[in-house]
């Protein structure tokens, strides 16, 4: 890693945490657990929606590169990017995969871990069928009713 103390690692953490946040979670559907956040909504804009989405990620990629994160990291928050924006591309179902997948939230944990030294093995992740179906019934209902109304 580069010359960057302790408290500068924090401070990158939590601006990343935030970004996350706003990026990935922080909109909750009421009376759910269930919570997503602009990237997903930025993301219904067909294709333009998904690459401003994929330049958004790159923001925690550029805080990976300055703090200097191993190749092998950057990698997999490449992948995590690469997954969302081609998943984001597919219609429908692609704006419920977006809102699940949150390759923000994931790359930062990934630094995370990285930072901490606690890294070894990426963590196994599954992924969360039934929310995925749930999401996507929503949005082919709401589809729906408004073809039903226009």
């Amino acid at each position: 890693m580069t010359s960057f103390s302790k408290s500068d690692h924090k401070r990158t953490l939590n601006r990343l945490d935030r970004f996350s946040y706003y990026t990935d979670s922080n909109i909750r559907i009421p009376f759910t657990n269930f919570r997503f956040g602009l990237s997903p909504l930025i993301g219904l804009i067909p294709v333009a929606g998904d690459f401003a989405g994929l330049i958004l990620s790159l923001y925690v990629l550029y805080e990976a590169r300055k703090i200097g994160a191993s190749g092998k990291i950057q990698r997999k928050m490449i992948r995590n990017m690469l997954i969302e924006f081609i998943g984001g591309l597919l219609p429908v179902i692609g704006d419920a995969f977006d809102a699940i997948y949150k390759a923000n939230t994931k790359n930062t944990e990934l630094l995370r871990n990285y930072l901490y030294d606690q890294l070894g093995e990426e963590p196994k992740w599954k992924f969360p069928w039934f929310t995925f179906i749930w999401v996507c019934m929503l949005i082919l209902l709401l589809f729906a009713l408004f073809l039903l109304i226009f």
